[in-house]
């Protein structure tokens, strides 16, 4: 008798009249939201332009969502290009499959493209947007507990994961790694935010440890998953992945520290150009006065007024007999 576990919702489609809303699908989609708002604000907070995240996510968002899905498929093709398959799946992203590892290095492309069209530096960027990331993929695991997919071993620990029978599943209780993993991305969050205050984390460093410490999570939860994958010398594919890019991590962590300490100073010329400028206006002139509209409409005034006086000054002067 099954005392507790999670269950799996009976279908992954909520459908608003003829729209169908895909449960996988809005958790991306909330998960981009949120990376993108908290990126915003940490942009901000580092002397940024609010608006320039978005900006660049709209670079960046499409090209990591081609990498994700070109991982996917790369590194498990047989689900797509085997006897019996149809290649077509391959485009259906709606129904899951996007490889982290991709979306990552395909959205730096779009990312730098953003980066370079608004004249700041990319490392910067990403370290704003480092523990927004991590939010939004603690929010976008639950896109898989939508399709009932991407479980562990079978258990019977309280928090199991109740699978129902369907294509390419047996029905039973299964280790929730999408749950663990959703927790660790909160987690690595967490520590990037800490991180970064307490160490002034620049160059790029903020957005390392983020990945370094979501390849360390992602390694032993990797190694706890029961679905189809490629191994090399005994391990999973995705678990060889982790480790070396937590140890390229590390290492760009290590020697950015050394050839670059600190923080930048600057991280969008155009936000201290405008900040410059809007000082100048509203500083005083040697004489006191505003640098700005409001002395030259006094001016104009006081002449105005001048002018005005004028006539009847002259006239007085030229009739001084008719008092």
């Amino acid at each position: 008798m099954d005392i507790a576990y999670i269950p799996s919702p009976s279908t992954g489609v909520i459908h608003l009249g003829p729209l169908p809303l895909r449960g996988y699908a809005f958790c991306i989609i909330i998960g981009v939201f949120v990376a993108v708002w908290y990126g915003n604000r940490r942009w901000v907070a580092r002397g940024g332009k609010a608006g320039t995240v978005a900006d660049i996510a709209v670079w960046a968002v499409p090209f990591g969502l081609v990498g994700g899905r070109l991982y996917h498929v790369i590194t498990d093709y047989q689900l797509y290009f085997s006897e019996g398959e149809n290649w077509v799946d391959a485009f259906k992203i709606w129904e899951g499959g996007l490889g982290i590892w991709g979306a990552i290095a395909l959205g730096a492309v779009g990312a730098w493209i953003g980066c370079r069209r608004r004249g700041i530096p990319l490392p910067a960027w990403a370290d704003a947007l480092a523990p927004g990331i991590a939010f939004a993929q603690a929010i976008g695991r639950w896109g898989n507990w939508f399709n009932q997919e991407l479980y562990g071993r079978e258990t019977d620990v309280p928090w199991a994961l109740k699978i129902t029978e369907g294509a390419n599943r047996e029905a039973g209780l299964y280790h929730p790694t999408f749950l663990y993993e959703s927790l660790w991305c909160i987690g690595v969050a967490l520590l990037v935010i800490w991180a970064d205050r307490r160490f002034k984390l620049g160059h790029g460093r903020a957005f390392a440890l983020y990945v370094a410490a979501y390849c360390a999570g992602r390694g032993w939860i990797e190694y706890m998953r029961v679905d189809e994958a490629h191994d090399i010398l005994g391990l999973r594919l995705n678990v060889w992945t982790s480790i070396v890019v937590f140890l390229l991590a590390v290492t760009y962590i290590v020697i950015s520290s050394r050839t670059r300490p600190g923080r930048e100073e600057i991280v969008e010329p155009a936000a201290v150009d405008r900040s410059k400028s809007d000082a100048a206006a509203a500083a005083p002139s040697a004489d006191g006065e505003p640098e700005d509209g409001a002395g030259t409409a006094k001016s104009e005034t006081q002449s105005a007024s001048a002018s005005d006086t004028a006539p009847e000054s002259a006239e007085a002067s030229e009739s001084p007999g008719k008092a």
